[in-house]
């Protein structure tokens, strides 16, 4: 997710209508934080379970505008998460629309089904930010034998998963169990250049995450679409500490964990 121009001041007034609407949240987080809200325009690009729950509550929330981009063509297998998808119609886009300007456009941008090298693009056209705040880059390059050993498993065996996709141009899901051990040699020497024990991502971890391949958890995809809504309305309302700055969900024991990944230390 990356913040872009942020959705501005709170000028403007909300209608009688939306102040009856919206008028639990705004006794939340108040009516300037409403406004905002109410101007901000957001982009989401790629669509799946989590973005589409991440949509709805969006919405409900009062969000001025959303955008849907997707490039990816629909399978009978995004029916199961994607209840946003109509499933006897077809539907394309205008790739025209899509200018060098277009992310001008939004205040917000979510980022889905996309891989490593594509991850690490949308921040340098569009953060802007006063808070001291690791990029994806950084947060990826730092020494695993710098971390704490309580850090997560998945955060190590992810950044396996995304390196080895990286290495062999593939998109996130496309790594399977036929590849278990092209992959977990790939652990083995990330582990030995980081000096960082095997054991730390243990076997039957990568096998899950190979095993889930594209498929999704309508539950975990609600609870995740949850995580990444209250995300983004505390970037467009100014309200509450953002995660910092990764967050994993485990469906094996129904955990959700947030990891503060300090950026590496300056060189010497």
């Amino acid at each position: 997710m990356d913040g872009g121009g942020g959705a501005g001041g709170a000028e403007g007034e909300l209608t009688a209508q939306e102040t009856a609407l919206y008028d639990r949240q705004i006794r939340v987080w108040g009516v300037d934080a409403q406004k905002r809200l109410s101007k901000a325009h957001v982009l989401v690009c790629g669509m799946n379970g989590t973005t589409i729950e991440f949509c709805k509550n969006i919405v409900l929330a009062g969000v001025g505008s959303l955008s849907l981009m997707d490039d990816n063509v629909v399978t009978e297998e995004d029916l199961n998460a994607n209840f946003l998808i109509p499933p006897d119609e077809s539907i394309y886009g205008d790739p025209s629309l899509i200018d060098g300007e277009f992310l001008d456009k939004f205040d917000i941008v979510v980022l889905s089904r996309a891989s490593l090298k594509t991850k690490k693009k949308p921040g340098g056209a569009t953060e802007q930010q006063e808070l001291t705040y690791s990029s994806l880059q950084e947060a990826i390059s730092v020494p695993w034998n710098s971390l704490p050993k309580k850090t997560a498993k998945l955060y190590f065996a992810m950044r396996v998963l995304e390196d080895y996709e990286l290495s062999e141009g593939r998109s996130p899901g496309e790594t399977t169990l036929s590849d278990i051990d092209a992959v977990l040699a790939r652990r083995k020497d990330m582990c030995d250049k980081m000096s960082l024990n095997e054991s730390r991502i243990p076997t039957t971890l990568v096998e899950r995450l190979l095993a889930a391949g594209k498929k999704e958890h309508p539950p975990v995809c609600a609870i995740l679409g949850g995580i990444l809504g209250q995300e983004v309305i505390k970037s467009i309302s100014c309200k509450g500490d953002p995660v910092k700055n990764f967050f994993y969900f485990d469906v094996a024991d129904g955990k959700g964990v947030i990891e503060d990944i300090p950026p590496p230390p300056p060189a010497k």
